[in-house]
Protein backbone atom coordinates (compact mmCIF):
# COMPACT_ATOMS: atom_id res chain seq x y z
CA UNK A 1 0.00 0.00 0.00
CA UNK A 2 1.89 3.13 -0.96
CA UNK A 3 2.15 5.54 1.74
CA UNK A 4 0.69 9.11 1.72
CA UNK A 5 2.50 12.37 3.20
CA UNK A 6 0.26 14.33 5.18
CA UNK A 7 -1.03 18.19 4.42
CA UNK A 8 -1.88 20.69 7.13
CA UNK A 9 -4.83 22.72 6.00
CA UNK A 10 -4.10 26.85 6.14
CA UNK A 11 -5.08 27.03 9.49
CA UNK A 12 -2.34 24.37 10.91
CA UNK A 13 0.53 25.95 8.83
CA UNK A 14 0.12 29.85 10.26
CA UNK A 15 -1.18 31.36 6.60
CA UNK A 16 -5.12 31.21 6.67
CA UNK A 17 -5.98 35.15 7.06
CA UNK A 18 -2.93 37.22 7.51
CA UNK A 19 -1.22 39.28 4.66
CA UNK A 20 1.85 41.31 5.02
CA UNK A 21 0.24 43.92 3.21
CA UNK A 22 -2.58 44.18 5.34
CA UNK A 23 -1.38 43.82 8.79
CA UNK A 24 1.37 42.85 10.34
CA UNK A 25 2.03 39.21 10.71
CA UNK A 26 1.66 37.42 13.98
CA UNK A 27 4.99 35.66 15.29
CA UNK A 28 4.07 32.46 14.46
CA UNK A 29 2.65 33.71 11.19
CA UNK A 30 6.04 35.54 10.48
CA UNK A 31 7.97 32.24 11.50
CA UNK A 32 6.38 29.83 9.26
CA UNK A 33 6.28 32.50 6.30
CA UNK A 34 10.28 32.71 6.77
CA UNK A 35 10.74 28.80 6.91
CA UNK A 36 8.85 28.48 3.82
CA UNK A 37 10.47 31.11 2.36
CA UNK A 38 13.76 29.14 3.16
CA UNK A 39 12.82 26.35 2.04
CA UNK A 40 12.48 28.03 -1.50
CA UNK A 41 15.81 30.16 -1.24
CA UNK A 42 17.72 27.68 -3.11
CA UNK A 43 18.02 27.53 -7.18
CA UNK A 44 18.13 23.75 -6.94
CA UNK A 45 14.87 23.51 -4.72
CA UNK A 46 13.19 26.71 -6.65
CA UNK A 47 14.21 24.24 -10.39
CA UNK A 48 12.94 21.49 -8.62
CA UNK A 49 9.58 23.07 -7.52
CA UNK A 50 8.52 24.19 -10.94
CA UNK A 51 9.64 20.89 -12.79
CA UNK A 52 6.73 19.40 -10.33
CA UNK A 53 4.80 22.30 -10.71
CA UNK A 54 4.81 21.93 -14.74
CA UNK A 55 3.41 18.45 -14.49
CA UNK A 56 0.37 16.75 -12.06
CA UNK A 57 3.44 14.39 -10.74
CA UNK A 58 7.03 13.84 -10.88
CA UNK A 59 9.20 10.35 -10.16
CA UNK A 60 11.77 11.61 -7.86
CA UNK A 61 13.63 9.12 -10.64
CA UNK A 62 12.58 11.82 -13.12
CA UNK A 63 14.37 13.96 -11.40
CA UNK A 64 18.35 13.41 -11.52
CA UNK A 65 18.78 14.74 -15.32
CA UNK A 66 17.22 17.98 -15.17
CA UNK A 67 18.40 19.05 -12.35
CA UNK A 68 22.00 17.46 -12.72
CA UNK A 69 22.04 16.35 -9.13
CA UNK A 70 22.75 12.69 -7.40
CA UNK A 71 19.74 11.04 -6.14
CA UNK A 72 21.17 11.71 -2.44
CA UNK A 73 20.95 15.67 -2.98
CA UNK A 74 17.36 15.01 -4.47
CA UNK A 75 16.11 13.62 -1.43
CA UNK A 76 17.32 16.24 0.50
CA UNK A 77 15.90 18.85 -1.86
CA UNK A 78 12.63 16.92 -2.26
CA UNK A 79 12.63 16.94 2.23
CA UNK A 80 12.77 20.11 2.52
CA UNK A 81 9.91 20.83 0.27
CA UNK A 82 8.20 18.61 1.98
CA UNK A 83 8.74 19.47 5.25
CA UNK A 84 7.69 23.24 3.87
CA UNK A 85 4.72 21.74 2.81
CA UNK A 86 4.69 23.11 -0.48
CA UNK A 87 5.27 19.36 -2.44
CA UNK A 88 3.65 16.37 -1.58
CA UNK A 89 4.62 12.51 -1.91
CA UNK A 90 3.66 9.44 -1.76
CA UNK A 91 5.67 5.85 -2.15
CA UNK A 92 5.71 3.82 -4.47
CA UNK A 93 7.77 0.57 -4.09
CA UNK A 94 11.53 2.02 -4.89
CA UNK A 95 10.44 5.77 -5.73
CA UNK A 96 8.73 8.59 -4.39
CA UNK A 97 6.12 10.48 -6.73
CA UNK A 98 5.58 14.29 -6.15
CA UNK A 99 3.38 16.51 -6.69
CA UNK A 100 2.66 20.09 -5.60
CA UNK A 101 0.40 21.91 -3.05
CA UNK A 102 -1.34 24.51 -4.93
CA UNK A 103 -3.46 25.58 -1.96
CA UNK A 104 0.25 25.78 -0.10
CA UNK A 105 1.22 28.01 -2.89
CA UNK A 106 -1.87 29.80 -3.08
CA UNK A 107 -1.67 30.77 0.92
CA UNK A 108 1.94 31.67 0.62
CA UNK A 109 0.83 33.98 -2.37
CA UNK A 110 -2.03 35.95 -0.10
CA UNK A 111 0.71 35.85 2.96
CA UNK A 112 3.05 38.33 0.77
CA UNK A 113 -0.14 40.31 -0.93
CA UNK A 114 -0.67 38.80 -4.08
Amino acid sequence: MAKSMTIPSDTDNGLCCSSVTEAPLAESEAIDLARTLAALADPVRLRLLSLVAAQDEVCSCDLEVPLARSQPTISHHTKILAEAHLIVGQKRGRWTWWRIDPDRLTAIRKALGG
